[in-house]
């Protein structure tokens, strides 16, 4: 029996996979990426001869079907998903009948879109004396929210918000922050298929605009929503300084100056 990797193919370049993810696309036997999220410029580090197949018109029974079946047939059998397999990927769900099966699992990281996205605009989630936090989560759709994770009550903290799988209900997303108290001139970055070459488009926009801003754009499925008191820190007039740095502060490595 082989072993299954779920492996985060990352958020779009082909080279932000990571260097174990791409040598084990290297030695796969069978692929089953997610078509309709990964670029399929990410199977170009798969082997000749490699079975590939598209998830995106599967079933949760039909993806672990397949993978099953493949295991019995290569040593290595990956299934490749989009950022990282850790978040809203299904892995759990898609790991239960592996190991129901005594098929042997593993799971390689991913880059996130939500730091490509932050990447992509020139932005740092994190700033010192600003926000040390940032949230990822979404809004509540067809899939609610669990009680105390709606999108209000995180919002409350004013820290940076990472909001996934929402750009579709921006309406919702404005609605939310507004009630939790950003102002309406709070910044907004939304970045379409960050890292995608020729296809990555960025949109800065403020709380009460952005959901129109991105109907004009025709931004409507993946895509980013970054709400932070962080963003635009590059044209700030001053910053908080990290104490890592400074000439001040001493640590294990470097002694403070007098």
């Amino acid at each position: 029996m082989g072993k299954v990797w779920f492996v985060g193919a990352g958020p779009g370049d082909a080279e932000l996979i990571t260097v174990k993810g791409m040598n084990l696309l290297n030695q796969a036997g069978a692929v089953l990426y997610a078509g309709s999220l990964v670029s399929q410029a990410v199977l170009k580090w798969a082997p000749e001869g490699c079975e590939i197949a598209d998830s995106k018109s599967m079933t949760l029974e039909e993806i672990t079907a397949w993978l099953i079946e493949k295991a019995q047939k290569h040593p290595t059998v990956i299934r490749l998903q989009t950022g990282d397999p850790g978040l809203y990927g299904a892995l759990i769900e898609m790991a239960r009948p592996l190991d129901e099966a005594g098929v042997e699992m593993a799971v390689v990281p991913g880059v996130s879109s939500a730091f490509a996205s932050a990447a992509a605009a020139g932005e740092s989630l994190t700033l010192p004396e600003v926000t040390q936090t940032v949230i990822l989560t979404r809004t509540e759709g067809r899939t609610p929210m669990p009680e105390g994770e709606d999108l209000v009550s995180l919002a409350r903290h004013h820290c940076t918000l990472c909001i996934f799988l929402s750009i579709s209900l921006t309406d919702r997303v404005q609605a939310a922050l507004g009630e939790a108290g950003w102002q309406e001139e709070s910044p907004i970055l939304i970045v379409q298929k960050a890292s995608w070459p020729g296809e990555e488009k960025i949109l800065r926009s403020n709380l009460k605009d952005f959901a129109e801003d991105c109907r004009e754009a025709g931004i409507k499925s993946q895509a980013m929503i970054i709400a932070s008191p962080t963003l635009g820190a590059k044209d700030w007039p001053s910053l908080k300084g990290s104490k890592l740095y400074d000439a001040s502060y001493s640590h294990q490595f470097r002694k403070a100056n007098a």
